[in-house]
């Protein structure tokens, strides 16, 4: 890193108030009728600025730059943000800038989080999506307002393209950035309105597949991450950490590792001992010459993942426990108690690392009187990251000089609450009075990591005398996700869970009588969001299950599922269409088979179908292709919108045939990427979507490419072998006990 990028690190960022200081800038607020007051005011010695909005000013070189609020960790949000405010603001896009914001503030709070500045969920461009048109066109307004009365013609006729207001009739024009450095201007704009928004097909940017902002530097291998982070004067951190949740040390003996050169001094946290070194290697070093006695009476020592997997089994079975409703319809057991046949079938599913590329590192400078701190930091939210600072620290928010960095991945592995990573940096920092990058190895990674949780479900569904579905009961045992993660927000929506149930409710579906209940159990290992939460799991146990109900019934898997989604058409129109891609009823070989999934995430809906074949030696399953059908509303950049659902695909397909953390003696057993083994370049099937751009608001992209894999999966598995897989990974001891 060059000297220039050193200073640059180490340097506060502009805040968004600041910026305007010693600029000529225009401004508006919303007055109590609903009216934008716009003035105009100079600071001595500045160039020109327009900033007409918290989200964005304009440059007298007609330079655009918008506020990102979110965070980026690879799903291209950082474009697709901004690029929706440039489309109502009708900007030349070349010319944009994109502003990482690096603060709490509640006025660019996602509103699908209540204001809270939360990057997860596939959210970020649904939640945004209006406030970010509306900034936009309130933008446009003002601009075309002011050159309107410059020019002393009606506003109505000054019209707008790419970056230059024009009045046809008169065939003047102006750039965005000559409109910027008009004059004092004081004039008064309503608000706008929905209908004062692009129509869908006036839209020059949005679907445009506008090049991702990010990519360049990514590729170029110059983006800087947590994990690069250099500031004059920083040491390094590597922690020893108690092997089970809840031990602390009863005897310490730190002398090899203070004899270790370049080692500084330990720190004591809350869970672990800091080795403090000026250089990585060096902390590495010194912590592994640490000896500590740790004691043995925490409650964690009897966390066993079969165990406990086997106890939550025995839970879902077990009816006369009953759970937190998730959803309800009808009268269930009433339809079960009638029905012609009734099928039952229970599914499991193991903890899940999030195995990401980039493990935890920040960097973190407490400021000499302790009453400030500068933090780098790559998390999914910029209100826990400065939650957890200002608490550690016990400081205002104001002394905080925050810096977002890009997230090599995170799949919700840096959500919660209070962030240990950050919280160790602050502590050393704060103890040697010097800045502190802390950097996990992968090993801490996985052995101190949060997972998905381990679930057991049972299913019941009764079936008339000519099959059809007559009432579906799903029972979920597993912990509350929220409860551990974020405590603050358990305890509003207790005992409603989404991160554990999300996908049981089966939305798209049209089943009278039905209940999803969540039977919380007892936490026994670190737990944090996963992609696509409750998804992954809920409707793989739902999807097979559904299978499960066609043989019942007699009926083609897909026959079967039609008539659910009579009152779904867009639903509808996917099964249909991911059937015609993938030839489904069609002649095929011996060798492989066809399964099919519908499922979704929130209001995205997903159909697919694996094409499915075994090894009947080694266990080994193999996926040679897989096709997608996705609605998933308006598409903002559609390139971006199939990579991000062929990542999904790719992070399903992993799950359901590799990925397993156990848990023995309170302990994570695995260790590295040679154990926790995730799906190769060479597994990787032949994927083909195909996406629906409707009319409909975008409703998320992120994570709706996972949640069908699972199943898809197993039914194609089913469809080739006779046998049911129930069990997800599905490793292939699992698989080779299946084949009998």
């Amino acid at each position: 890193m060059t000297n220039s990028s050193l200073q640059n690190l180490s340097a506060p960022r502009v805040s968004r108030r600041g910026f305007i200081a010693g600029a000529t800038a225009l401004t508006f607020v919303i007055g109590g009728a609903g009216v934008l007051s716009v003035s105009q005011a100079r600071a001595s010695g500045g160039n020109a600025a327009l900033e007409p909005s918290i989200w964005l000013r304009i440059a007298s070189d007609d330079t655009i730059t918008i506020v990102f609020p979110s965070t980026e960790m690879g799903q291209g949000t950082s474009t697709a943000l901004p690029l929706i405010l440039a489309e109502e603001l009708d900007a030349d896009w070349d010319r944009v800038q994109v502003e990482q914001l690096d603060f709490d503030s509640r006025e660019f709070g996602n509103p699908l989080f209540g204001g809270v500045l939360y990057t997860a969920g596939s959210t970020a461009v649904a939640g945004y999506f209006d406030p970010l048109r509306k900034a936009g066109a309130q933008a446009r307004r003002v601009l075309t307002r002011a050159a309107a009365e410059h020019w002393s013609v009606p506003a109505d006729s000054v019209t707008t393209g790419p970056s230059v207001v024009v009045h046809a009739e008169s065939g003047r024009r102006m750039t965005y950035g000559e409109v910027a450095a008009l004059p004092d201007v004081s004039l008064e704009v309503p608000a706008v309105t929905d209908e004062d928004l692009k129509p869908q097909s006036a839209y020059r940017l949005i679907g445009s597949d506008a090049p991702r902002r990010d990519i360049p530097a990514k590729s170029m291998g110059t983006e800087i991450y947590a994990i690069d982070v250099q500031v004059p004067g920083m040491v390094y951190a590597a922690v020893l950490r108690s092997p089970v949740e809840g031990e602390t040390p009863v005897r310490v003996d730190e002398a090899q590792a203070l004899a270790v050169p370049g080692v500084l001094q330990t720190v004591t946290l809350p869970d672990g001992i800091a080795v403090v070194a000026e250089r990585l290697e060096a902390a590495f070093a010194g912590r592994d010459g640490l000896d500590v006695e740790w004691s043995e009476a925490a409650p964690a020592r009897a966390f066993d993942s079969e165990a406990d997997l086997a106890d939550y089994a025995a839970i879902a079975a077990d009816l006369s426990r009953s759970g937190a409703t998730w959803h309800e319809a009808g009268d269930v057991n009433a339809v079960l108690a009638s029905a012609d046949r009734v099928v039952e079938a229970d599914y499991l599913s193991d903890y899940a690392y999030h195995a990401q590329m980039e493990p935890m590192a920040v960097v973190a400078s407490v400021d000499a009187d302790g009453e400030g701190a500068e933090v780098w930091a790559g998390t999914q939210t910029q209100s826990w990251t400065m939650r957890t600072i200002t608490e550690i620290l016990g400081i205002e928010q104001e002394r905080v000089r925050l810096h977002m960095m890009t997230m090599g991945g995170s799949f919700g592995r840096r959500t919660a609450l209070t962030q240990e990573y950050v919280r160790d940096a602050l502590l050393a920092s704060q103890a040697v009075r010097r800045p502190v990058k802390v950097v996990w190895t992968r090993e801490d990674d996985l052995k101190f990591g949060a997972f998905r949780p381990a679930a057991a479900q049972r299913l019941r569904a009764g079936l008339t005398a000519d099959g059809r579905l007559a009432g579906w009961h799903h029972r979920v045992a597993t912990p509350s996700v929220i409860a551990f993660f974020n405590p603050l927000r358990w305890g509003q929506v207790d005992p409603k869970d989404i991160i554990s149930m999300r996908g049981s409710e089966s939305k798209f579906y049209a089943i009278d009588h039905f209940l999803a209940e969540h039977v919380i159990t007892e936490r026994r290992a670190r737990l944090a969001p996963w992609r696509a939460i409750g998804a992954s799991y809920t409707s793989f146990a739902a999807e097979a299950f559904m299978d499960e109900l066609s043989e019942a019934a007699g009926a083609d898997p897909i026959a079967f599922r039609m008539p659910l989604l009579n009152d779904n058409p867009r639903g509808r129109h996917l099964l249909e269409r991911v059937a015609e891609m993938a030839n489904w009823g069609g002649a095929r070989s011996g060798d492989t088979a066809l399964g099919v999934s519908f499922a979704g995430y929130g209001d995205s809906m997903a159909a697919g179908i694996a094409e499915v074949a075994v090894d009947r030696e080694s266990g080994q399953i193999s996926v040679p292709r897989f096709w997608a059908a996705v609605d998933a509303g308006l598409l903002i950049a559609p390139n971006n919108a199939e990579a991000q659902v062929e990542g999904g695909i790719v992070f399903g397909l992993s799950s359901v045939l590799k990925e397993r953390i156990t848990t023995r003696g309170g302990e994570v057993e695995q260790n590295n990427y040679y154990d926790y083994e995730i799906l190769r370049a060479n597994e990787v099937p032949d994927i083909v979507i195909h996406l629906v751009d409707g009319d409909a608001r975008p409703t998320g992209m992120g994570e709706v490419g996972t949640p069908m894999v699972a199943a898809a999966v197993a039914n194609g598995f089913y469809a080739l072998t006779g046998q049911r897989l129930r069990h997800m990974p599905f490793t292939r001891d699992r698989v080779l006990a299946a084949l009998g």
